[in-house]
């Protein structure tokens, strides 16, 4: 290996959004997580919804209305009987 061409690897504190730190070995000199081992649903078990700027919540809302309880097929039909109405 050559002298100087490669960075300096490091212990390192690893700080998560959910409050949980641990350490770890890395070319930075801090890092910053939204989601770890201890609160990612897929080790914990639990489903929880990641909201990010409440963008879950106007998905919602925005295609709740253009279903409506008929669901997507229902909405597909209405739409193929207006198409056929217009002609």
């Amino acid at each position: 290996m050559k002298d100087g061409i490669h960075p300096e690897y490091n212990t390192v504190a690893v700080a998560c959004a959910c409050g949980n730190k641990f350490e770890t070995r890395s070319t930075k000199t801090e890092l910053q997580v939204d989601v770890c081992a201890a609160c990612h649903p897929f080790y914990t078990g639990k489903q929880r919804m990641m909201d990010t700027q409440g963008r879950v919540d106007r998905f919602r809302r925005r295609y709740a209305s253009a279903t409506g309880a008929a669901g997507v097929a229902g909405a597909a039909a209405a739409a193929a009987a207006a198409a056929a109405e217009s002609k």
